[in-house]
């Protein structure tokens, strides 16, 4: 896949993403707005019937306001029982708002012959009657609202419109939002005396709360849904650079592989060609020349073979230490021993401090000592200058650190990350001088992993770089 198709896919992804996140959105916000008018439609319905049962408590609470005016007021007794007597089969048979209403039209026909007669009969100031019954109409409203499953807090008032003021509040914590954000119900006037109706305001300080814990299980749902698209759509871009990734490095693996056993291939097959002179068969200082320089470049070969092999035993998990004591100084030792010629041949040398008392390890020799040979390797292929390396051990706590510093080329804070990934290599600029696999510094941490250690580098571009493994003691 070419630069151009990453971005593309990149760039589909992030729409499709982010127009599913959209659509999520707005089914949310539409829930939302279905259960507030479920809310709006369920507290109509349940203040309705606050309302009706408020009218019939405030007209039973005339009639006996009545009954007591005319018993007071004997002359026009007679009176009043004939009125009564309409008034009080018509409250009985009171079943709906509607019923309220036709008694009324039968009350205020009362009051007009009360008015006519000249009866000096007063109804009772209804704020008194709305605040012995404050209570009472807590009690109705919560009971009402919980038939229709709305268990949250409210606030009530009786607001007078004639006046301009609050009759009665419940708790007297939310004046202005009663006035101006409440759902407003009116109270039918008991008579002609007060031409302006009161109104029972509702007000929940918790409603958008209420109402979003309905859509709890479909919010949860939502979130969840968003982290797992978010967290796929981040997946599968790191997927897809990762691979691109890996791909590049494949391909820089195979063009290493080639050319260095291209060099000792090459190298044989000419020694070969010239062994068949029969002039050099003859001379056997250069016959046994061209010999060694077969055998060395074929265990040269077979080195680099046994390499990518225990790459591959390795990432299969199928390795298999051979785990006994192990002197790490022997160890250090003779890794220093196979590599100083090396050293010495760019112009360098290798410093010694093992300053360990305990240095005595659980593991398994060979690989152990591939470890320290890898890291000095290293040391002195990625070093310009004349190598000077310093390979240091001290005890800490039940541990010994193995410490491998050199001049070299040093590593840059973004490359050190990942020197220690299967096939990378660090990038060197117009430099080609170094070669490898990719897979000396992997098989160290997986070597160093096995044996229940740590392995970190501390490295400044130009300043060379300081390796440290951590194993702990026998």
């Amino acid at each position: 896949m070419n630069k151009w198709a990453y971005y593309v896919f990149i760039i589909l992804v992030t729409i499709s993403t982010i127009g599913l996140m959209m659509i999520q959105v707005y089914w949310i916000r539409d829930a939302v707005k279905l259960k507030h008018a479920i809310f709006v439609k369920d507290v109509d319905e349940a203040i309705t019937q606050v309302v009706y049962n408020l009218d019939k408590l405030r007209l039973e609470e005339r009639i006996k306001q009545q009954k007591k005016f005319y018993e007071e007021n004997q002359t026009s007794f007679h009176i009043y029982d004939s009125l009564n007597q309409v008034m009080l089969e018509n409250f009985e048979n009171i079943n709906s708002q509607t019923d309220i209403d036709r008694f009324l039209q039968i009350s205020n026909k009362a009051s007009k012959i009360h008015r006519d007669l000249n009866l000096n009969y007063n109804q009772r100031d209804p704020g008194n009657f709305y605040y012995s019954k404050k209570e009472l109409i807590n009690s109705m409203i919560k009971y009402s609202l919980k038939k229709k499953n709305i268990n949250t807090t409210f606030e009530y008032g009786i607001y007078s419109p004639a006046t301009n003021s609050m009759i009665l509040q419940k708790t007297g914590k939310y004046p202005e939002e009663l006035l101006s954000e409440s759902f407003i119900f009116e109270l039918p006037t008991l008579g002609s005396l007060y031409s302006y109706p009161n109104n029972l305001l509702i007000f929940f300080p918790n409603e958008r709360k209420f109402i979003i814990s309905q859509l709890w299980i479909l919010l949860l749902v939502s979130v969840v849904l968003f982290l797992v698209i978010i967290i796929s759509f981040s997946f599968s871009i790191y997927t897809i650079f990762r691979q691109k990734r890996l791909s590049i490095m494949k391909n820089d693996f195979i063009n290493n592989m080639t050319h260095e056993f291209k060099t000792p291939i090459s190298t044989i097959a000419l020694a070969c060609e010239a062994l068949k002179d029969s002039d050099i068969q003859k001379t056997e200082s250069l016959y046994d020349n061209y010999l060694g320089v077969i055998s060395e470049e074929n265990g040269r070969l077979g080195l680099m073979s046994e390499q990518i092999l225990q790459t591959a035993i390795i990432d299969k998990g199928q390795l298999k230490l051979r785990t006994s004591v192990n002197n790490m100084h022997d160890i250090i030792n003779i890794a220093i021993g196979s590599k100083r010629m090396a050293a010495e041949n760019k112009g360098g040398n290798i410093e010694v401090q093992l300053l360990a008392t305990n240095y005595e390890v659980m593991g398994d020799n060979i690989h152990l000592t591939n470890v320290i040979i890898n890291l000095l390797d290293n040391a002195i292929k990625y070093c310009i200058e004349a190598p000077v390396i310093v390979i240091n051990t001290i005890n800490s706590g039940n541990s010994i650190l193995i410490r491998v510093k050199d001049n070299g080329i040093g590593i840059s804070k973004s490359n050190r990350k990942k020197i220690f990934e299967k096939l990378y290599r660090v990038p060197t600029g117009n430099i080609h001088n170094f070669k490898g696999f990719g897979l000396g510094l992997s098989y160290v941490k997986a070597i160093v992993d096995q044996h229940n250690g740590e392995v970190s580098v501390d490295s400044e571009l130009g300043s060379g770089s300081t390796f440290t493994i951590q194993l702990p003691i026998k």
